[in-house]
Formats: structure tokens, sequence, C-alpha cells
């Protein structure tokens, strides 16, 4: 017989390795040689069956300072570096972590799922998801919008059977119910769900004419959503239990409503504020002025002081939309953007050349200043 390797050289850790290194290490190593992985490799699964082997001595910590003292076991490790047969009832955790699956079948030691009973067991119904457009208005103030389903329901003929009305599923012969089957792989098996009633535990011999067996039927539903003061572009909106039906009892799922808001002529929305650009006149800059602004509920006078420049941004503090989940709202900014015409009338012109003959100066006097000073 082989001489068995070190089990940390095994898992590729340090002896001074953490409980949690061992097992991610370990974790690492059976996604890289599960045999489902590597199905024509028998390197692959000796490797798998290595890993497991050290992994169950290291992972017990009775085992592991019998280990480390050079000693056996307390199921029969060999002494000075080998290391016994291992225990795989903690296995079907791992697979069912790793790769979705349950633990069970015909052969099966234990664990959750169906191999604890026989039958399908309840499955909650899947999520839905339907997208649905509103008005910028309706996003500031809530709506009401009507949502179209596309959907699934209970078949009425066999009450969701799937079998014909005076018959009824009968136990899988396969796996005696339990939807999950054993392979055998080397020191320990692997469960899949059956082939035969593929995951159910049930067959139906005598399926029913309205649904062909499937104990749901395509259909269209129709809800009225309600949609929250304050939605943004791309809110999801939640309305429970009104996905697709559950199986064997579970619960349904539930209905998100994707929303997508209309863009305003006026108002973009930035995060919880929104921001309006409002044109000035070259006058109106210089000097000041009293304008008036549109608000999400009207309009309201502003003041610009005198030598705005062009970008500056006043705000107007709990006028903006409602803040979702909250009783606040976010603010208003104006953007003054400086209005220049694109042509001057004859007057106009004259009106600018006497205006430059007072306002004298350059104003980029002092990018050549400090381009001189640091020549």
């Amino acid at each position: 017989m082989a001489q068995q390797r070190d089990p940390y050289q095994v898992l590729g850790v340090q002896r001074t390795a953490s409980a949690d290194e061992i097992k991610k290490a370990h974790r690492k190593l059976v996604r890289q040689y599960h045999p489902d992985r590597n199905p024509d490799d028998a390197k692959a699964e000796e490797r798998f069956k290595e890993v497991q082997q050290a992994y169950d001595l290291l992972s017990d910590p009775d085992k592991r300072k019998a280990y480390d003292r050079g000693g056996f076991g307390p199921s029969g490790g060999a002494q000075g570096g080998g290391f016994g047969g291992f225990d795989t009832s903690g296995f079907g955790d791992i697979l069912s972590d790793l790769f979705g699956r349950e633990r069970g079948g015909a052969g099966g030691g234990g664990g959750g799922g169906r191999g604890r009973g026989r039958g399908p067991r309840p499955e909650a119904g899947r999520d839905l998801e339907v997208e649905t457009q509103i008005s910028f208005a309706q996003s500031i103030d809530g709506a009401q919008v009507p949502i179209v389903v596309p959907t699934t329901e209970r078949c009425g003929t066999c009450n969701g059977t799937g079998a014909k009305p005076g018959t009824s599923p009968k136990v899988c012969p396969r796996c005696q119910g339990r939807g999950v089957e054993s392979q055998g792989q080397g020191l320990f098996s692997i469960s899949q769900p059956c082939q035969r009633c593929h995951g159910s535990g049930t067959i139906i011999e005598d399926p029913c004419p309205t649904c062909h067996g499937e104990g749901r039927l395509r259909t269209t539903k129709r809800y009225r959503a309600n949609i929250p003061a304050g939605v943004k572009e791309g809110s999801k909106v939640r309305l429970a239990g009104k996905g697709e039906p559950g199986t064997n009892g579970g619960p349904p799922g539930d209905l998100f409503v994707v929303v997508h808001v209309e863009s305003s002529p006026i108002f973009s929305r930035k995060g919880d504020n929104v921001e309006v650009e409002v044109p000035l006149t070259v006058p109106e800059a210089l000097q000041g002025a009293e304008i008036e602004v549109p608000t999400l509920n009207g309009r309201k006078t502003l003041r610009v002081p005198g030598g705005t420049k062009h970008g500056t941004v006043q705000r107007i503090r709990g006028e903006g939309p409602p803040k979702l989940g909250r009783k606040d709202r976010g603010d208003i900014h104006y953007r003054f953007v400086i209005d220049v015409p694109a042509s001057l009338s004859s007057e106009q012109q004259e009106a600018v050349r006497e205006l430059s003959k007072v306002m004298n100066g350059n104003p980029r006097s002092s990018l050549f200043a400090s381009a001189n000073g640091g020549a």
C-alpha cells in the first residue's frame, strides 16, 4: 500500500494553520477535484479522496492533536504521517454548499432535504419582474398604475396535482419518493436528482387533460401597483405574494415592478435633489435682479446678487422630491447660466462699446503674470 502523504501537505497549509484556513483550503480543493467536474479523470478522483481524508483528520481537533503528537487518531489514524479512513457524515453539507444539491438517496446516510422523508417538499414560487413607465410628475407625487403580468396559476381541473381527476400522483418507484438517488464514488456516494421523477418524488401515470400534467396553466394577471412618491429611475417596487404560485403547498413568489421615469423638460434629477438651469441676461448677472423660478409646486421669487457668475448655484432647501422611506424632502438647485445673444443690433453694439470703455481692465492679466513669475 502506498505511503499516505502528510495531510497538511495534501491541503497545502502550514501546521500552524487555523481551522478557518484549513476549511478554506479544503473547499478550494473540493471544487477543483470534484468528480462531477472531472468525469474522466481517475487521478482527480483519487486526489479528491485524498483531500477528503486529510480534511476529516485535520478538521477534528482530537484527531489533529493525536496526529501532531505522532500517535494514532481516535478513529485509528496511522502514526507519524499516515491517516486512516474518514467519516462522510458531513460531506453532504459540503456538496450542498458547493453544488446546490440535497443529501439523501436510496443508501443515503442522513442529511436534510428529501432524504429524510418521502414525497416532494413544498417549494416557493418564482419571483417575477415587470416594467412600467410613469411621468416625472407621478414620480414626485406618487401614483397608482396598472400592471399586466404574464404568469401561471394552479390548474382548476386537477387542483394543481397534475393528475387526471379521480387519480393522484404515485410515489416514484426508482427513488422511493425521496426525489434523489445515490451513485457510488469509491468510498462515498453522491446524491443527484432522480432521473425518473426529476426530483419531484412522484410520477403521474394519468396526466390532467387540461394542464397535461404540469399542475399549472399560463395566464395573464392584472394588478394596480402603488408607486410611492419620490421614486427614481430604475427603482423597484415589491408586491409581496404576486409572483408565481408555489408548488406542493409552497408560498407564492413576489412581483417586482421596475419603474422608468420620463424626463422633465425643466427639472433634472440629481440623487435626492433636482436641478433647474436658469438663464440670466448680462445686465441681471452684473447688477443683480429678482426673478421668478419654477418649483415642483408652482413659482417662487429668487434674489440674484450682483456679480453672479456663469454656473453659480443657489439652493432652496426642502422643496425637492420626497425621500423614499423618509418624511423629509430633497432640495432644488438653481444653476445660473449667462444668456449671451448670438447677434447684436446696432443699438446693442453701441451700448456694449460704451460699457467696455467704463469697464476697463484685462481679466486675463493675472494669467500672464503668473506664467512669467513661474518661468
